[in-house]
């Protein structure tokens, strides 16, 4: 089960040009967990408009299980803009305040949604899942969490810290995100995020804060300089295999997080799985928007599926 939201995207394009797309972060992982043929829902909320059809058309097309979907009359989903400069590197745009998204948690909200959670064998979300219910239903939303990892349920956190959307004081930010990472078994930061909330100098650091506060399982990502984890206490460095020349980075982290996460669940030693996100992510920086197209992702996940565990 991933947790979030899906939003509106415009994106520029070579011309100049915007052209219309649907993502946000966590709802792009479980687009490519499910290409990975891991059996994936998503949970949100959106509204009754062309596109929250749009949204709930796309999942189904994708073989998101939409059943844990709610919808809010009369609202309409979240939108985001994205420039993107001749490296690739890409810079958002948010009109989300109102977004129904926000008020899955809110009220009673917390009641209907842990069925859904029920039976999940891991739970993905984001710092931006995070900023979705600061405003109301934060508390609610740990509490369903740690209700689901006492059944059994995995829980997996990537931190994707906006300092666009949280404002510049850190420290509220810092004891929500404690919260989360309290409950987590597995976290996939990126270094710079952790850089700018934490203060990190270095992925052994965010490596090691992460290992104090109890987590098992840890992959700092850095981009193009890959990703480090611990093994046996120790840190361990595992390169991208080959570099590329983005295109646009939108959802690198992302469909990298879908990739590790797929192959741990097929049993694939720690840095094999790394090695599968950083595929991943490659094939997706070489295009442009968040989702890339079936054909571009066929060949790995085919390969991942049917790839004995190291």
């Amino acid at each position: 089960m991933c947790i979030g939201e899906c939003m509106v995207e415009l994106a520029r394009g070579p011309d100049r040009r915007f052209g219309l797309a649907l993502g946000g972060d966590s709802f792009n992982t479980a687009v490519y967990l499910a290409r990975a043929g891991v059996s994936t829902a998503y949970l949100t909320a959106l509204g009754d408009d062309p596109y929250s059809e749009a949204i709930l058309n796309l999942a189904a097309a994708e073989n998101v299980d939409t059943s844990a979907i709610m919808r809010l009359p009369g609202r309409v989903p979240g939108l985001y803009l994205i420039e993107t400069d001749e490296a690739g590197e890409r810079t958002f745009y948010y009109w989300r305040e109102t977004s129904p998204a926000r008020d899955v948690f809110s009220g009673g909200g917390a009641a209907s949604v842990q069925p859904h959670l029920t039976g999940a064998a891991l739970i993905y979300f984001s710092g931006i899942t995070l900023w979705c219910y600061a405003k109301d239903g934060l508390e609610a939303f740990l509490s369903t969490i740690e209700t689901a990892r006492a059944r059994g349920a995995k829980i997996a956190f990537d931190s994707n810290y906006r300092i666009r959307l949280w404002g510049s004081d850190k420290e509220p930010v810092r004891t929500i995100f404690s919260a989360a990472i309290a409950l987590a078994d597995i976290v996939l930061p990126s270094l710079d995020d952790d850089r700018l909330l934490w203060g990190d100098h270095s992925a052994e650091g965010t490596l090691r804060r992460y290992a104090e506060a109890g987590v098992q399982e840890i992959a700092v990502k850095d981009g193009a300089g890959g990703v480090s984890i611990l093994q046996a206490a120790q840190l361990r460095h595992v390169p991208v295999p080959t570099k590329i020349n983005p295109v646009d980075t939108t959802a690198a982290g992302d469909s990298f997080n879908a990739a590790y996460l797929a192959a741990r669940l097929a049993g694939h030693a720690q840095e094999q799985a790394v090695l599968f996100g950083h595929r991943l992510a490659a094939i997706v920086v070489s295009h442009r928007g968040a989702i890339v197209p079936h054909a571009a992702t066929a060949s790995l996940f085919s390969e991942l599926r049917g790839a004995q565990p190291l």
